[in-house]
């Protein structure tokens, strides 16, 4: 009956000690690139719905500028806005492009404030389901080019 002795070597230890180290590498990688992609894509598409809302923000406030006070400029040709029915006009704008917003005249300037939510393709998965975009656009009154009766 012979006996075998059961070595362990410095090799075996280590080849138990280092196993599963590259699966929990890769998995704490794939989630770097998903939460990579995730920055890369929701972010180009918070771009995209910024830009879009600056251009109703702007496209309000220009038609609200198109209310002017012809009284006044008739009177004395002083141009500058008629601040209800500005406010009037670029929330009538708002509400046709269907955004949510606010409209404020100040110093015969009026400005115009859209707010929209961006929801989120792969931010999802860390919690940010969507993200909120808020811009502004603002236009001063010009004279009238033709002649008003």
């Amino acid at each position: 009956m012979s006996h075998r002795l059961a070595i362990r070597t410095r090799r075996d230890e280590e080849t138990v000690t280092d196993a599963g180290t590259v699966t929990v590498f890769v998995v704490v990688l794939m989630a770097a690139f998903v939460m990579f992609g995730g920055l890369i894509l929701d972010a180009g598409g918070v771009l995209t719905d910024k830009i879009s809302a600056m251009g109703v923000a702007q496209e309000a406030a220009r038609a609200g500028a198109q209310r002017l006070d012809l009284t006044a400029f008739r009177q004395t040709g002083t141009v500058r806005l008629a601040p209800d029915q500005a406010v009037t006009a670029a929330r009538a704008y708002l509400a046709q492009a269907g955004v949510t917003g606010n409209a404020t005249v100040a110093d015969n300037t009026i400005t115009v404030t859209v707010t929209a939510d961006h929801h989120t393709q792969l931010l999802g998965i860390l919690g940010l389901d969507t993200l909120t975009i808020t811009a502004t656009g603002s236009a001063h009154p010009a004279p009238p080019t033709e002649t008003v009766p």
